[in-house]
């Protein structure tokens, strides 16, 4: 069973992206835990503490985000898939943000 967590970080800015909602689907699709950014960017908790190991996407809705400030943006959401294959290890999910480029990497 593993642990997920998340953060967005606003590149264009140099912000951590504060109100993204970000949902959690496993692999069939169906809907694990959902949350929302919190002022340093993060969603601390993203499901519960142990999840059977599988494959996971992690959906941002970054176009709500991008609207807010009148941004316009390539990317109305962004998707990551990922693979969850130790049971006793913590996955963070970073996202980097910018209106029309995103990167991710597994985090720490």
């Amino acid at each position: 069973m593993s642990h997920v967590t998340t953060h967005v970080l606003d590149a264009a800015v140099g912000r951590p992206a504060v109100g993204i909602a970000v949902a959690l689907y496993d692999a069939e699709g169906a809907l694990v835990a959902e949350g929302v950014t919190n002022d340093d960017g993060r969603v601390p908790d993203l499901g519960p503490d142990a999840l059977p190991l599988g494959e996971y996407t992690v959906v941002f809705e970054t176009g709500v985000y991008f609207a807010r400030t009148a941004t316009p943006t390539f990317y109305p959401r962004v998707s990551i898939d990922f693979e969850l294959t130790d049971a006793t290890a913590h996955y963070h999910v970073p996202l980097l943000l910018s209106p029309f480029a995103f990167s991710t990497y597994r985090g720490s």
